[in-house]
Formats: C-alpha cells, structure tokens, sequence
C-alpha cells in the first residue's frame, strides 16, 4: 500500500501543466489569476456559512451547513491545485484533492434531496408576516377580555359592596325605625304632660313653669331627631306632590346662600327642560339644606358651591324612565374611601363633639330612598364631593 502511493505521488517522469501552454505568460497568467480569485471566492464562502452555524444553533440545518462548508472548500482547493500543477507535476496530490471533493460533493447531494421537502415547507416572509399579524390580532384580543374580565370584577366587587352595605343600611333602619317610633310615641306623651302641668303651674309657680318650658323645648328637639331617624328608616310619613325642580332650587337659593355665608359662592346651574317629580317637598327643601350645611362645613373659610340639575335615564323596577338629577357639589375637603362607605351611617360624624349629630345624609339618604330615588357620593381628598339626587320625573308643570 506505501510502494503504491509512493509510486502514485511520484511525479519524476511529469512535466508541468504549463508546458502544454507552452509557457505562454499571458495564457499561464489568465489561468493563474482566475483560479486564484475563483480559489478565493470558495475560501471565502464557507467562512460564512460557518459564522452562521455557529451563531445560529436555532436554524436546524446546522449539520448541512458543515457540508457544505467542506465541499466548498475542496472546491477552492482544487483551484489551486492547478495553479500549482502549472509549474509542479503533482497530478498525484491534485488527484486526490479531486476525490475528496468528488466524495464531499456526494456526500453533501446525498443528505440534501431528503431535505427538499422540509426546506419547502418553511414559511415564507409573508406567511410568516401574516402569522405575526395573526398572533398580535391574538393577544391584543386577550388584552380586551382581561381587560373587560378585570372590569367587570370590579363592577361585580363595587356591586357586592353596594349590596352589602344596602343590606346593612337596612338592617340599620329597621331597628333605627323601630326605637324612633316607639321613643316618639313616648315624647308625645310626655310633651302632652308637660304641656298640661305648664298651664296648670303658670299660676301656682312661675319658677316650674320656666323649668317645664325648658323640658318642652328639650322634648321637641328629642322629637325632631326622632323623625330625622324615622326619615333614616323610610317610616316618616310624606306628603308628596308634584314639585318643580327648578322652581324649588331657585326659591330656596338665598336660604342656602344664607346658609353658606359671605365668603362662600352659591352657583346654580339649572336645565330649564327637567321636569317635575312626586315628592315631600318640604322633605326635599330639608335634603338640599342638610346637603348645604356639610358643603359650608367642608369648605371652611372659603369655597364654592354648584347646584346642578339635568334630565337623566335612571333605572327603575328593572326598567328604564327619565328623571331629574339634583347634583349638589362643593370644592371643600372632600372624604377618604373609608369616610365614603361610612357616609351614609346614622349618628356617623367627622365633625367635633357637639358640632353635629351625624344624621343629616342618613336623613337625605332615607328620604330619596323612600321617594323611589337614588343618591350617589363621589368624593376625594383636596378635590372636594359631589352628591347627586336623583328623582323620576313624572310630568311637567
């Protein structure tokens, strides 16, 4: 085997590819220039299909990369080789330079036909623009149903909330209710007594009669605030009529610019289209004083408070009919969250002791409630609160 390669290597009995040139130079240097840039050029291609092997493990076709990259550069090789073989005789060497690339080109054709199909069925540029069309259309509409999921759990937490507290709300009237009536029916008689021993004491003692005056004047506030609860409970008796909503707010404006006092602003704002509603309209004057009075404690020394009215659809036995919205806002302290669900609550103040017996938007509340009404609360610290009454409109004046 080594005498026959030896003996396969030998070029002693050659001569050099150029003597069949004829050792023309500019035949020998065509030839040599060509194939050294065509040498060049195969050199150069494998070095780049190897970068992208190596920086793309991801491709898949990593291995057929590696063929590629041996074939090409047996290719080059063989180029020159014959550069080579224009001066050195050595057909042996170039012969088996010429096997190598015979066997790696192949090699490289064997592997690559089964691959046909696979490659064809890569996705072109627009498929796969599309498919990353496809995929944002896809998650964007994800993001619309969690974001419509999110909403509507927290719709779904507030309604729980309002429920919660309606439920409380009414737990609350029911035994509020309860003791007024009973507490109410025991001030009657006792302001009936007292009223009795006054005319009877204004002649025998007029020291008793004062005293007796005294326990009337304590009784009847004990009896107001026992119809404040009954109010809370929705168990005060009304006397409902159809009442201008306008008319009402503008005959009552300089009693709650009064109210307000000098250094604070009372602007209305009043939509000449609302209709009237079926109310208790001394109730109603009550409600918009109570509203007034907590707007001028909010806002201290100065401030401004808006009352506005608006035809508005409001839900009603599960349907829908038009009513009058009476929206009383201030540019006052405004409440945290935790003052806002506590708002509401009978006897529950932010006022000082002595300042004020936590009854007035219990009172309001009870009364829009028992009018078939709705009342809302928006408010937040530094921003002020903005309190809305709504009533259904039954007719115009």
């Amino acid at each position: 085997m080594f005498e026959f390669m030896s003996a396969f290597l030998t070029s002693d009995s050659l001569s050099p590819h150029g003597i069949c040139l004829l050792w023309r130079p500019e035949l020998i240097w065509t030839h040599v220039a060509a194939d050294t840039v065509i040498g060049l050029a195969y050199y150069s291609i494998p070095l780049v299909l190897a970068y992208l092997a190596y920086k793309r493990p991801d491709f898949g076709f990593g291995w057929v990369m590696w063929c590629f990259v041996a074939f090409i550069l047996a290719c080059g090789t063989t180029h020159f080789m014959s550069i080579w073989t224009l001066w050195v005789p050595d057909y042996g060497l170039e012969a088996l330079v010429k096997a190598f690339t015979a066997v790696a080109s192949v090699a490289t054709a064997m592997v690559l036909w089964p691959l046909l199909p696979r490659v064809l069925q890569l996705a072109s540029p627009e498929q796969l623009r599309q498919a990353n069309d496809s995929l944002a259309l896809h998650v964007k509409e994800r993001d619309a149903a969690l974001a419509a999921l999110r909403k509507e759990v927290d719709e779904r937490r507030l309604a729980q909330d309002m429920l919660r507290q309606a439920q409380k709300m009414e737990a609350v009237g029911q035994l509020t209710g309860g003791v007024a009536h009973d507490f109410n029916n025991l001030l009657t008689a006792v302001l009936m007594s007292l009223d009795r021993a006054a005319r009877q004491s204004e002649i025998a003692d007029p020291k008793l009669a004062k005293s007796l005056q005294t326990a009337t004047l304590a009784a009847e506030k004990a009896a107001a605030l026992t119809n404040r609860m009954l109010a809370f409970a929705r168990k005060q008796p009304l006397k409902p009529m159809s009442v201008g909503v306008n008319e009402l707010v503008s005959h009552l404006a300089p009693l709650l610019k009064n109210a307000l006092g000098e250094h604070r602003a009372l602007v209305l704002d009043l939509d000449p289209e609302v209709g009237n509603v079926w109310v208790d309209r001394n109730q109603l004057e009550q409600a918009l004083l109570n509203l007034t009075v907590n707007a001028r404690d909010a806002m201290e020394s100065r401030g401004e408070m808006k009352i506005t009215t608006r035809t508005i659809e409001m839900g009603r036995g599960g349907e829908k009919v038009l009513g009058a919205e009476i929206e009383v806002a201030d540019t006052g302290c405004g409440m945290s969250k935790e003052v806002q669900t506590r708002a509401f609550d009978p006897f529950f103040t932010t006022k000082p002791v002595g300042k004020g017996s936590g009854l007035g938007l219990s009172q309001v509340y009870g009364f829009v409630q028992q009018s078939d009404g709705m009342i809302q609360l928006e408010s937040a610290p530094e921003h002020g609160t903005r309190i809305s009454i709504q009533l259904p409109i039954i007719a115009k004046a």
